[in-house]
Protein backbone atom coordinates (compact mmCIF):
# COMPACT_ATOMS: atom_id res chain seq x y z
CA UNK A 1 0.00 0.00 0.00
CA UNK A 2 1.35 3.42 -0.93
CA UNK A 3 1.92 6.14 1.68
CA UNK A 4 -1.20 8.08 0.66
CA UNK A 5 -3.45 5.05 1.02
CA UNK A 6 -3.49 3.91 -2.61
CA UNK A 7 -3.23 0.25 -3.45
CA UNK A 8 -1.03 -0.91 -6.28
CA UNK A 9 -2.22 -3.23 -9.00
CA UNK A 10 -4.61 -3.30 -11.93
CA UNK A 11 -8.33 -2.43 -11.59
CA UNK A 12 -9.02 -6.17 -11.61
CA UNK A 13 -7.01 -6.68 -8.42
CA UNK A 14 -7.53 -3.37 -6.67
CA UNK A 15 -9.57 -3.39 -3.48
CA UNK A 16 -9.52 0.38 -2.80
CA UNK A 17 -9.81 3.23 -5.30
CA UNK A 18 -9.00 6.94 -5.31
CA UNK A 19 -11.64 9.50 -6.31
CA UNK A 20 -9.70 10.09 -9.54
CA UNK A 21 -9.77 6.38 -10.38
CA UNK A 22 -13.50 6.18 -9.64
CA UNK A 23 -14.08 9.22 -11.88
CA UNK A 24 -12.18 7.53 -14.72
CA UNK A 25 -14.01 4.22 -14.30
CA UNK A 26 -17.47 5.86 -14.05
CA UNK A 27 -16.71 8.44 -16.79
CA UNK A 28 -17.64 11.43 -14.61
CA UNK A 29 -15.64 14.33 -13.18
CA UNK A 30 -13.66 13.93 -9.99
CA UNK A 31 -15.76 16.69 -8.40
CA UNK A 32 -18.90 14.61 -9.04
CA UNK A 33 -17.31 11.66 -7.25
CA UNK A 34 -16.30 13.88 -4.33
CA UNK A 35 -19.84 15.29 -4.06
CA UNK A 36 -21.31 11.76 -4.07
CA UNK A 37 -18.79 10.70 -1.42
CA UNK A 38 -19.47 13.73 0.79
CA UNK A 39 -23.25 13.31 0.50
CA UNK A 40 -23.09 9.62 1.40
CA UNK A 41 -24.25 8.34 -2.01
CA UNK A 42 -20.82 6.74 -2.48
CA UNK A 43 -19.51 4.95 0.59
CA UNK A 44 -15.86 5.10 1.55
CA UNK A 45 -13.40 6.42 4.10
CA UNK A 46 -10.78 9.10 4.54
CA UNK A 47 -7.12 8.19 4.93
CA UNK A 48 -6.24 8.98 8.58
CA UNK A 49 -4.47 12.29 8.99
CA UNK A 50 -5.19 13.44 5.42
CA UNK A 51 -7.93 14.77 3.15
CA UNK A 52 -7.67 11.77 0.80
CA UNK A 53 -10.94 9.90 0.16
CA UNK A 54 -10.86 6.19 -0.63
CA UNK A 55 -13.63 3.94 -1.98
CA UNK A 56 -13.62 0.17 -1.30
CA UNK A 57 -14.29 -2.05 -4.31
CA UNK A 58 -17.60 -3.37 -3.00
CA UNK A 59 -18.87 0.18 -2.40
CA UNK A 60 -17.86 1.18 -5.92
CA UNK A 61 -19.67 -1.83 -7.40
CA UNK A 62 -22.82 -0.94 -5.45
CA UNK A 63 -22.61 2.68 -6.64
CA UNK A 64 -22.15 1.58 -10.25
CA UNK A 65 -25.17 -0.75 -10.07
CA UNK A 66 -27.36 1.95 -8.48
CA UNK A 67 -26.42 4.43 -11.22
CA UNK A 68 -26.60 2.10 -14.21
CA UNK A 69 -22.84 2.20 -14.90
CA UNK A 70 -21.64 -0.98 -16.69
CA UNK A 71 -19.48 -3.06 -14.37
CA UNK A 72 -17.17 -3.98 -17.25
CA UNK A 73 -15.72 -0.47 -16.89
CA UNK A 74 -13.96 -1.79 -13.78
CA UNK A 75 -11.84 -3.88 -16.13
CA UNK A 76 -10.72 -0.93 -18.22
CA UNK A 77 -8.53 1.24 -16.02
CA UNK A 78 -6.64 2.79 -18.94
CA UNK A 79 -6.01 6.53 -19.06
CA UNK A 80 -7.78 8.22 -21.95
CA UNK A 81 -5.61 10.41 -24.21
CA UNK A 82 -6.98 12.71 -26.92
CA UNK A 83 -4.37 13.69 -29.53
CA UNK A 84 -5.32 16.86 -31.44
CA UNK A 85 -3.05 17.62 -34.40
CA UNK A 86 -3.53 18.05 -38.17
CA UNK A 87 -0.16 16.43 -38.92
CA UNK A 88 -1.19 12.86 -39.77
CA UNK A 89 2.33 11.48 -39.39
CA UNK A 90 2.65 12.82 -35.84
CA UNK A 91 -0.83 11.60 -34.91
CA UNK A 92 -0.22 8.08 -36.23
CA UNK A 93 3.14 7.86 -34.46
CA UNK A 94 1.70 9.05 -31.13
CA UNK A 95 -1.29 6.72 -31.32
CA UNK A 96 0.90 3.70 -32.11
CA UNK A 97 3.39 4.39 -29.33
CA UNK A 98 0.82 5.30 -26.66
CA UNK A 99 -1.35 2.25 -27.39
CA UNK A 100 1.73 0.01 -27.44
CA UNK A 101 2.57 1.32 -23.95
CA UNK A 102 -0.55 -0.49 -22.70
CA UNK A 103 -1.68 2.13 -20.18
CA UNK A 104 -3.56 4.38 -22.58
CA UNK A 105 -6.72 4.43 -24.68
CA UNK A 106 -6.23 6.95 -27.51
CA UNK A 107 -8.56 8.94 -29.76
CA UNK A 108 -7.67 11.70 -32.22
CA UNK A 109 -8.98 14.94 -33.70
CA UNK A 110 -7.59 17.20 -36.44
CA UNK A 111 -9.43 20.48 -35.78
CA UNK A 112 -10.37 22.53 -32.75
CA UNK A 113 -14.04 21.92 -33.47
CA UNK A 114 -13.50 18.14 -33.54
CA UNK A 115 -11.46 18.44 -30.35
CA UNK A 116 -14.41 20.02 -28.56
CA UNK A 117 -16.80 17.29 -29.67
CA UNK A 118 -14.40 14.47 -28.86
CA UNK A 119 -13.64 15.93 -25.44
CA UNK A 120 -17.35 15.90 -24.57
CA UNK A 121 -17.86 12.34 -25.83
CA UNK A 122 -14.55 10.67 -24.92
CA UNK A 123 -13.96 12.47 -21.59
CA UNK A 124 -10.15 12.24 -21.89
CA UNK A 125 -7.89 12.32 -18.86
CA UNK A 126 -5.39 14.33 -20.90
CA UNK A 127 -5.27 16.17 -24.23
CA UNK A 128 -2.13 16.52 -26.35
CA UNK A 129 -3.03 19.67 -28.28
CA UNK A 130 -1.24 21.22 -31.24
CA UNK A 131 -1.24 25.02 -30.91
CA UNK A 132 -1.86 25.82 -34.59
CA UNK A 133 -4.93 23.98 -35.88
CA UNK A 134 -6.63 24.47 -39.26
CA UNK A 135 -9.65 26.28 -37.80
CA UNK A 136 -8.66 27.84 -34.46
CA UNK A 137 -5.61 28.17 -32.23
CA UNK A 138 -5.05 25.96 -29.22
CA UNK A 139 -5.69 28.74 -26.71
CA UNK A 140 -9.34 28.89 -27.87
CA UNK A 141 -9.67 25.15 -27.27
CA UNK A 142 -8.11 25.52 -23.82
CA UNK A 143 -10.49 28.30 -22.82
CA UNK A 144 -13.51 26.33 -24.06
CA UNK A 145 -12.50 23.31 -21.98
CA UNK A 146 -11.66 25.34 -18.88
CA UNK A 147 -15.03 27.13 -19.09
CA UNK A 148 -16.81 23.76 -18.73
CA UNK A 149 -16.89 22.80 -15.05
CA UNK A 150 -17.39 19.11 -15.92
CA UNK A 151 -14.01 19.09 -17.69
CA UNK A 152 -11.94 20.82 -15.01
CA UNK A 153 -9.88 17.70 -14.28
CA UNK A 154 -8.74 17.27 -17.90
CA UNK A 155 -4.99 17.84 -18.25
CA UNK A 156 -3.73 19.66 -21.36
CA UNK A 157 -0.27 19.52 -22.93
CA UNK A 158 0.29 22.03 -25.73
CA UNK A 159 2.75 21.07 -28.47
CA UNK A 160 4.05 23.49 -31.11
CA UNK A 161 7.10 24.51 -33.05
CA UNK A 162 6.14 28.12 -33.73
CA UNK A 163 5.16 29.66 -30.39
CA UNK A 164 7.36 32.29 -28.76
CA UNK A 165 7.97 32.29 -25.00
CA UNK A 166 5.43 35.05 -24.29
CA UNK A 167 2.74 33.03 -26.06
CA UNK A 168 3.73 29.96 -24.08
CA UNK A 169 3.09 31.84 -20.83
CA UNK A 170 -0.30 32.97 -22.20
CA UNK A 171 -1.20 29.34 -22.92
CA UNK A 172 -0.23 28.29 -19.40
CA UNK A 173 -2.24 31.20 -18.00
CA UNK A 174 -5.25 30.06 -20.09
CA UNK A 175 -5.13 26.69 -18.38
CA UNK A 176 -2.61 24.48 -20.18
CA UNK A 177 -0.72 22.19 -17.80
CA UNK A 178 2.47 22.02 -19.84
CA UNK A 179 4.10 22.99 -23.14
CA UNK A 180 6.45 20.94 -25.31
CA UNK A 181 8.40 22.48 -28.17
CA UNK A 182 8.38 20.58 -31.48
CA UNK A 183 10.30 18.55 -32.34
CA UNK A 184 10.13 16.69 -29.03
CA UNK A 185 11.05 13.13 -28.14
CA UNK A 186 8.20 10.66 -27.74
CA UNK A 187 9.81 9.50 -24.50
CA UNK A 188 9.60 13.05 -23.17
CA UNK A 189 5.89 13.30 -24.06
CA UNK A 190 5.02 9.90 -22.57
CA UNK A 191 6.92 10.84 -19.41
CA UNK A 192 4.91 14.05 -19.02
CA UNK A 193 1.61 12.30 -19.72
CA UNK A 194 2.50 9.70 -17.11
CA UNK A 195 3.49 12.33 -14.56
CA UNK A 196 0.24 14.24 -15.07
CA UNK A 197 -2.31 11.42 -15.08
CA UNK A 198 -0.71 8.17 -13.88
CA UNK A 199 1.14 9.15 -10.71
Amino acid sequence: MAKDGRYAGSPLSKTVFTTGEVASICNVSQQTVIRCFDSGRLRGFRVPGSKFRRIPREALIQFMKENGIPLDRLDMGKKRVLVVDDDRAIVEMLVELLERDGRFEVQTAVTGFDAGLRTKEFRPDIIVLDYMLPDINGNVVIRTIRDDSSLQDVKIIIVSGVVNRADVQDLLDCGADDFLQKPFSIEQLVRRITELVCE
